[in-house]
């Protein structure tokens, strides 16, 4: 997968269109948790006597074609390439050619 954990990386589609944030957790095959976005809430039952039910509010994945990440030069979205350089594979925005 070209996204990774603690990329930056923009919505492009849904209720958080536009929005900037960091990849938590790369979940499942083709989907990423991103911070604070997609939230979901979850009913949480009282689990002893002292404790009272709660509703949290839970990030949920995002499909990978649904976000594109950041380029750190230009600060806007882009595509990524794959690169071989001195024996290693590294990934290059489109944009601007860099390493991200």
């Amino acid at each position: 997968m070209k996204i990774h954990k603690g990329d930056n990386v923009m919505v492009i589609t849904g209720k958080d269109k536009g929005k900037i944030a960091k990849v938590v957790k790369v979940a499942l095959p083709d989907r990423v948790i991103v911070e604070g976005m997609n939230l979901k809430k979850r009913h949480q039952k009282a689990r002893r006597a002292n404790t009272k039910g709660q509703v949290v509010e839970k990030a949920a994945p995002i499909h990978v074609s649904n976000v594109m990440i950041i380029d750190p030069e230009t600060k806007k979205p882009t595509r990524i390439g794959f690169k071989i350089l001195d024996g290693k594979k590294v990934r290059i925005s489109r944009k601007s050619g860099r390493e991200i």
